[in-house]
């Protein structure tokens, strides 16, 4: 569908979002004001029509020509579980005379042989789809065959559509088993900080083409956020612009020379987002094909010294193999329900690892505003279709009139607002419950050196996490960060840490703060405790699984630690190689360096992927994760569903169990 000035009318969408048998929701973008209606068409149940009395819609305006949708359509009859239910969102703008449906503005979002695309919704968690860390830029060089890794959400995409292609041979039961409940996005599903010159070229393009408006940097000495590609192009240059710190700079100064180093600490920050136009562009382009349209990737004249030449060419083709596939991201969220949580390069690397950190950030007006508006963008497209009702009138408000006029007094007073709200954590009424960290913004900062490592949750949330969990017989708990990690990379990080150089390990651990862990321990050894802990993560651009008990405790729980990263990242293949071989030997059952970890008491089973070779615990594959669970909350299968094609199962290995 085209507008009347030749940009999509849907820019992004739908996308499904919280779902539950009294509400479904959903989030899209548009390029003109549309008004949205939905049926519903469950099967072997008569069609659901929604009423506008019944429907939340709220609409933010971002730019001339862009707007998104933030929609709850509320059930006045709950919908069934465990029953396909198609769906038709139709929208209607001035000019229309009827509502356009869905398979008419989204004409390849169905999978074969339906009419409609649909959902679920489940009684119960037998199956949920997860991972973390999607970067657009993977280049075929970091991958171990040279070639591009793919995408774990069009692996995601390719595996329903194999489950919608066997639904006739297969019975009710076993169809409703073997469709997700959901698909938990656990951090880093943009890199904010962390952005390819082709991306960065195309996130301009849209601006113009949207019509997003520009916006003041104070700290800069540019007219506003538009010189940065029109007058003052600073392509693979606006490290030079970041804020430094004094803090940063010791550490450069002894490996480096002297140089101070920025406060964002990435060490590919010189393509690092600002605006925040420039964040929600990002948005657009990493989940919808339609945005694409139109838009060259030809490097800019300004691109012109060598080693940026030949480094746009790498990202060049990765860029495009990244947008070829997402028709298939698109068509995956609209099916399966999706809970998103940040990590550190939604906003940026090493966010609030430190207190140090944090004071050199929040007290620069730069990088609080670069901060702030990666904030703000996560709201909008994520965080507020995780729980909408955890964000009041009051809030909205404020966003809208931020993004009416960004870049004035209004716009840093809501970023003060956001940087000081504390209910990013949330969790959805499953069964079991799903239980989505916030491990940002609730941090346990160090009392004795500002510059060491913060707890990733502070007493009182392990507190609220605790009181949560009381009496539940099991629960899915989302940490983006493993909270039973590698050992072995968990010391280095310690040793960086003690030597006073922990941004240069990325020393983000549960381990790396004695009271973040010692309370989190205590947590699982509470008597009401669940009985059974899956808990899901990423982060770390590796996979792998632990079955955890506890010593010295009758009915201790089960915890499994369930980790898959990343959708499209992986770590350097011969360094994970070597850690995991040293971690094998260093922490071997009967190695006394056990006793120096803060999980002693817990019998700790790695288990080996099926495809490993001999003693391998840890998988380098980009793709998704696959869990299914019994009745009473146990995994019964964890998988990776690789990029390339594989399908590798995690297996019980007893005979490498030890106690820690």
């Amino acid at each position: 569908m085209k507008s009347s000035t030749d940009t999509p009318l849907v820019l992004v969408g739908p996308v499904l979002r919280q779902l539950t048998s009294k509400a479904v929701t959903f989030w899209l973008a548009t390029s003109r004001p549309v008004s949205l209606s939905l049926r519903l068409f469950p099967e072997g149940e008569a069609p659901v029509n929604h009423s506008e009395a019944l429907t939340s819609h709220k609409v933010f305006k971002a730019g001339e020509l862009l707007y998104f949708h933030c929609v709850v359509f509320s059930q006045a009859k709950p919908l069934p579980h465990d029953v396909w239910i198609g769906y038709d969102l139709a929208l209607k703008t001035t000019s229309d005379s009827t509502p356009i449906s869905v398979v008419e503005w989204a004409s390849d979002i169905c999978y074969g042989g339906q009419s409609l695309p649909g959902f679920m919704i489940k009684s119960h968690l037998s199956t949920l789809l997860h991972g973390s860390c999607r970067k657009p830029h993977l280049l075929p060089a970091e991958s171990e065959d040279k070639k591009d890794s793919g995408d774990g959400l069009v692996r995601a995409d390719k595996h329903l559509a194999t489950i919608m292609g066997q639904k006739g041979s297969m019975n009710e039961h076993e169809f409703v088993e073997r469709w997700p409940a959901l698909l938990m996005m656990s951090g880093d599903q943009v890199y904010a900080d962390d952005v390819a010159g082709p991306m960065l070229v195309a996130i301009h393009q849209l601006i113009d083409r949207l019509k997003l408006p520009d916006e003041a940097l104070e700290g800069t000495d540019l007219s506003d956020s538009k010189a940065l590609w029109h007058d003052q192009p600073h392509y693979y240059k606006r490290d030079s612009l970041l804020p430094k710190t004094e803090q940063g700079g010791e550490l450069r100064k002894q490996f480096f020379g002297g140089a101070r180093k920025p406060v964002f600490t990435s060490s590919n920050a010189n393509n690092h987002l600002m605006s925040l136009s420039e964040m929600l562009a990002m948005y657009l382009l990493v989940w919808s094909p339609e945005c694409w349209v139109g838009i060259t990737l030809e490097r800019p004249s300004s691109i012109n010294e060598q080693l940026d030449v030949e480094r746009y060419a790498r990202e060049q083709t990765a860029i495009n193999s990244f947008k070829a596939d997402l028709i298939h991201v698109r068509r995956v969220m609209a099916h399966v329900p999706s809970a998103m949580i940040f990590d550190d390069h939604d906003v940026t690397d090493d966010w609030n690892l430190t207190a140090g950190w944090e004071k050199s950030a929040y007290e620069h007006p730069l990088s609080r505003r670069v901060i702030g508006n990666a904030l703000i963008a996560y709201l909008l497209c994520q965080g507020w279709g995780n729980a909408p009702d955890q964000f009041d009138e009051g809030l909205l408000a404020h966003l809208s009139t931020t993004l009416a006029a960004p870049g004035t007094k209004q716009h840093d007073a809501f970023i003060t607002q956001l940087l000081a709200f504390d209910h990013w954590h949330f969790h959805w009424d499953t069964d079991p419950v799903l239980l989505v960290l916030d491990t940002r913004t609730h941090r346990w900062r160090s009392e004795k050196n500002i510059d060491r490592p913060s707890g990733l949750m502070d007493w009182e949330s392990i507190t609220d996490l605790q009181y949560s969990l009381l009496d539940k017989k099991a629960v899915v708990m989302v940490s983006p960060a493993p909270v039973f990690g590698v050992k072995l990379i968990e010391s280095i990080q310690r040793m960086f840490t003690w030597a006073g150089y922990p941004l240069m390990v990325d020393a983000e651990n549960w381990m790396a703060h004695n009271g973040a862990a010692h309370g989190l321990m205590n947590l699982f050894r509470h008597l009401r405790t669940p009985q059974h802990f899956v808990i899901l993560s990423g982060d770390v651009h590796y996979s792998f699984v632990y079955d955890i008990e506890l010593r010295g405790r009758k009915n201790s729980p089960s915890i499994w630690q369930i980790t898959s990263s990343g959708l499209r990242n992986e770590f350097p293949p011969k360094l994970l190689d070597v850690f995991d071989r040293l971690n094998r030997w260093l922490y071997a059952p009967w190695s006394p360096l056990n006793w120096f970890t803060k999980r002693r008491g817990m019998r700790v089973s790695p288990r080996k992927p099926d495809s490993a070779k001999l003693g391998e615990r840890l998988l380098n594959a980009a793709g998704i994760g696959l869990v299914t669970l019994d009745k009473e909350g146990v995994p019964t299968r964890i998988a990776q569903l690789c990029a390339d094609g594989r399908e590798i199962d995690f297996e019980i290995d007893d005979k490498h169990a030890q106690w820690e």
